[in-house]
């Protein structure tokens, strides 16, 4: 089921923001809601990735990669009570010298019409406020 949907560009290259991106581990500096993220194996994401995040008001959430296609985009899963979350995030080519971004949230499991849609409603408005500060450091970096 579908949760969450945010799709925005950017005035750089695909390759200029999945290398941005990919380097999780400092995604507080534009996600503030999240206070640190443990990936393993350290470094740039692999296909082979998963980790901790730590967010600020206390809960954690473990994920792994579920997909990987350089360049395109990264799917990891994770557990919410007792859902499974999707978080795909894609990026597309725009003109000459942009990129679009799609971050892409879907869940599964008990109750996820309604544990899905309370999560998604939450994490909207923390992402709403994360996207400008992540446009802003890929396009003045």
């Amino acid at each position: 089921m579908r949760l969450l949907e945010r799709k925005f560009r950017v005035s750089v290259e695909p390759r200029e923001a999945w290398a941005h991106l990919a380097r999780i581990e400092r995604w507080p500096s534009w996600a503030r809601h999240i206070r640190r993220i443990e990936l393993s194996p350290a470094g740039t994401l692999t296909p082979t990735s998963q980790g901790i995040i730590r967010l600020r008001n206390g809960i954690r959430s473990t994920f792994r990669m579920e997909e990987f296609n350089y360049d395109r985009n990264w799917k990891w899963v994770g557990a919410f009570l007792w859902l499974k979350v999707h978080y795909d995030h894609q990026f597309h080519r725009t003109g000459s010298a942009g990129t679009e971004i799609h971050f892409v949230l879907d869940g599964e499991g008990f109750g996820v019409a309604v544990f899905g849609r309370l999560f998604a409603t939450i994490y909207a408005r923390s992402l709403d406020r994360a996207i400008p500060r992540l446009i802003a450091e890929l396009e003045h970096a």
